[in-house]
């Protein structure tokens, strides 16, 4: 069972070919009971994604983002939601792309939630709500698309490679998300990125607003204030990649078994991906966690559950 989920998880491989792989080893096994214990697996896991979703909720730093889905039963297009917080990776599975899940995951909590500009993130970010950071790498790309028509956004993408030179350095010098690496932005990032709002200032006027220059500058004039959000805390980054690269897995699933059969089978996928991603981002091994885990779930009581999340797991003791 262990095999089974990690190897359709993070590995992506559809049902069909690890009924071919069986076969080949002598183990036939058949779709429908391959389905079943896939899903058995995502259920059982459920009280561990809903843990590690919790300790996420409440971190002060959250960073999030989504990607469409297909189920089987409906022709709606459901989503899949990613929230990391250190090594936590958690992913939940909706019918739609509405700001509910947003709200279910981080009402009610405080502290900075990195996101790109969607207007899904705006239930856990207006007044009371965490603070808005926005991803520079979002304003990046929509000035390179820009570059073909307008070449002058070479300019704007140059001022912002420079802003990543600086977090680059820091990582060599070994001073990221320390007090040294705040100070480092203000010295040299603080200035690049006054000057970016100056060079969107002077060709504002000269672009049409619907050209794709335009509606680059248009977009990060309106979000500067998250966009920058950054430079004031050494612990936000100035972008939200990190969760872009936890979708890449749903993104390839995705192409690879094509769909859930329904929203229970999205749950228990999004909790298969939760557990699995969160035991990678630790240096877990996955397939020797799963493997022990699932023989002590059903007798370990839900006030001791931490014992069992990724990172306080410890591998068994070798037989002598």
């Amino acid at each position: 069972m262990a095999y089974l989920a990690v190897t359709k998880t993070l590995d992506c491989v559809p049902l069909y070919r690890l009924e071919k792989s069986f076969q080949r080893l002598g183990m036939p096994m058949s779709r429908s009971t391959m389905n079943t214990l896939y899903n058995r697996v995502g259920n059982a896991l459920g009280i561990v994604a809903r843990r590690i979703l919790a300790q996420i909720a409440t971190s002060d730093i959250v960073l999030a983002d989504e990607t469409t889905h297909r189920t089987q039963e409906s022709a709606k297009r459901p989503y899949v939601w990613t929230f990391i917080a250190g090594k936590s990776i958690a992913y939940c599975f909706s019918p739609d792309r509405s700001g509910q899940t947003p709200k279910l995951v981080l009402g009610g909590t405080q502290g900075t939630l990195v996101v790109d500009a969607y207007t899904g993130y705006n239930a856990v970010t207006q007044v009371d709500g965490r603070e808005r950071a926005g991803c520079l790498a979002h304003a990046r790309r929509k000035f390179f698309d820009a570059l073909k028509d307008a070449p002058e956004a070479k300019a704007a993408l140059e001022i912002i490679r420079q802003v990543y030179v600086v977090e680059h350095t820091a990582l060599e010098r070994g001073i990221a998300r320390t007090p040294e690496h705040l100070k480092l932005r203000q010295q040299l990032s603080v200035p690049l990125m006054e000057s970016l709002q100056l060079w969107m200032h002077e060709q504002e006027p000269r672009q049409l607003p619907k050209s794709k220059l335009g509606r680059a500058i248009s977009y990060a004039c309106k979000n500067w204030e998250a966009l920058t959000r950054f430079l004031e805390n050494a612990l936000i980054p100035p972008d939200n990649n990190q969760s872009e690269r936890a979708l890449r897995v749903v993104a390839l699933g995705r192409k690879n078994f094509l769909f859930v059969g329904n929203q229970e089978s999205g749950e228990n996928l999004a909790n298969l991906y939760t557990v699995l991603a969160t035991c990678e981002a630790n240096g877990v091994n996955p397939l020797a966690y799963l493997t022990d885990i699932l023989t002590k779930l059903d007798s370990t009581p839900a006030s001791r559950i931490d014992q069992l999340l990724p990172e306080n797991w410890r591998p068994p003791p070798a037989p002598s």
